[in-house]
């Protein structure tokens, strides 16, 4: 009977194991979500190169908030340091005070300084959003 229920616990382990490793590798995660417009207070889009700066105005927020919905990341990865591209970092100042950063380098994207595999097309989305900023 202790055989059988150590054997029961190990298969459950590993079930819940490669549900996890699932969700990381294949599903991703949407880290912004369950973001709204009321918890934003302002938006920076830094752009590099060519090293603009612009300040996003409410009706341009509004615009970018799906975008940021859409982003899917998958596991950690700081391979990114090994690519060349252009940078485009996204600097939310929400109402409780709180600051993040959300660059776009496709195919990763950082948030807050950490490096993760993302969906290529919603990161390229962002990617253009600021591009046509500056246009």
């Amino acid at each position: 009977m202790k055989k059988t229920l150590i054997i029961l616990a190990c298969g459950l382990a590993a079930v819940l194991l490669a549900c996890v490793l699932c969700k990381q590798y294949l599903i991703g995660d949407k880290p912004f979500q369950a973001l709204t417009r009321e918890e934003i207070t302002a938006v920076e889009v830094k752009l590099s190169p060519p090293d603009r700066t612009i300040q996003l105005t409410p009706e341009q927020i509004d615009a970018l908030l799906p975008l940021l919905r859409d982003v899917v990341t998958f596991k950690r990865d700081d391979s990114y340091r090994d690519y060349c591209g252009q940078a485009v970092m996204y600097t939310i100042l929400k109402t409780d005070g709180t600051q993040t950063t959300v660059m776009a380098y496709n195919p990763f994207i950082l948030l807050d300084g950490a490096g993760y595999r993302c969906k290529y097309d919603p990161c390229e989305a962002l990617s253009q959003f600021a591009n046509n900023l500056i246009r």
